[in-house]
């Protein structure tokens, strides 16, 4: 093994400095937040949270966990998630496969119109009148169909196709495997990685989206998670409103908001511990050809 010199030893220090350093400054508000969500009452209310909890209950989480209000748009957002990223997986995959194929006619052509979607777009206003004409305004289908396809995840699983082996398919057509028979039993199965790699990607995106509901929704059985913590975070007092007076003598505004960012977060957060060993590997592998 070569023998790091005494300046790299200093470069490598001064990264590892930086990459902690960062790293800390990123975790310390959620760490304060989380600390308002478990701490006193008292302690909330005089600002004297930082970054340690004062005292400790869970009465506040439990309010919180516990509203009828928090638990029907906790279930909308993992219906949107779920089905969104499952259908949109779907969608991109099979999009994507053609698209890598240099023998499709016209090929390059569509592949310049779904980049065009990537810096144009009609904008807010006739996307609204879209979906309105489309009848799905106060329609949960309004918060999965306009993000089911994302071009740049279309152009990372293309990027994955094509650095496979065209071996692989010359020697399916040979036995006379057909087009859907090499993606569904040859390409697919060695997609894994990248597949994973979107499916996270789909699911942060749904998971968080609280702008297209802020759009198209109204109605309060119909509204995500997101859109649940900004009203939250917008006005506290609209759950402490639908509780008992026992109920809410111990939690303050404050923790309300806190311990629902925390209740909204730590679900996808989750995900990421199953889907880690094949983030990296599936995006680099996307991003290089050969």
């Amino acid at each position: 093994m070569k023998r790091l010199s005494k300046a790299d030893r200093i470069m490598d220090g001064c990264i590892y400095f930086l990459l902690i350093s960062f790293s800390i400054i990123t975790l310390v508000p959620f760490i304060n937040i989380f600390n308002k969500a478990v701490s006193e009452e008292w302690a909330v209310v005089s600002g004297q949270v930082g970054l340690l909890p004062v005292g400790f209950q869970l009465e506040t989480m439990t309010f919180v966990i516990t509203s009828a209000t928090f638990l029907r748009s906790f279930q909308v957002s993992v219906f949107i998630t779920v089905v969104g990223t499952l259908m949109s997986l779907v969608i991109t995959a099979l999009t994507a496969y053609p698209l890598s194929k240099k023998q499709l006619k016209g090929g390059k052509i569509l592949l310049v119109l779904f980049v065009f979607t990537m810096l144009f777009n009609g904008g807010i206003i006739p996307n609204y009148l879209l979906i309105r004409q489309l009848g799905l305004i106060n329609n949960v289908w309004s918060l999965i169909l306009p993000s089911m396809l994302s071009v740049f995840n279309l152009l990372v699983i293309k990027s994955y196709y094509e650095s496979l082996p065209e071996s692989l398919e010359e020697s399916a057509k040979m036995d006379g495997a057909r087009y859907g028979t090499i993606l569904f039993r040859i390409i697919l199965p060695l997609s894994g990685p990248v597949l994973a790699t979107i499916a996270l990607f789909y699911a942060v995106q749904y998971w968080n989206d609280f702008f297209n509901a802020m759009l198209y929704v109204s109605d309060p059985k119909l509204k995500p998670l997101q859109l649940y913590l900004r009203d939250i975070v917008m006005d506290a007092s609209n759950l402490r409103e639908d509780r008992k007076l026992d109920d809410v003598m111990n939690v303050t505004p404050e923790g309300i908001r806190s311990a629902t960012v925390i209740a909204s977060t730590v679900p996808i957060l989750l995900v990421y511990p199953f889907l880690q060993k094949y983030f990296i590997k599936g995006v680099l592998i996307g991003s290089v050809k050969g």
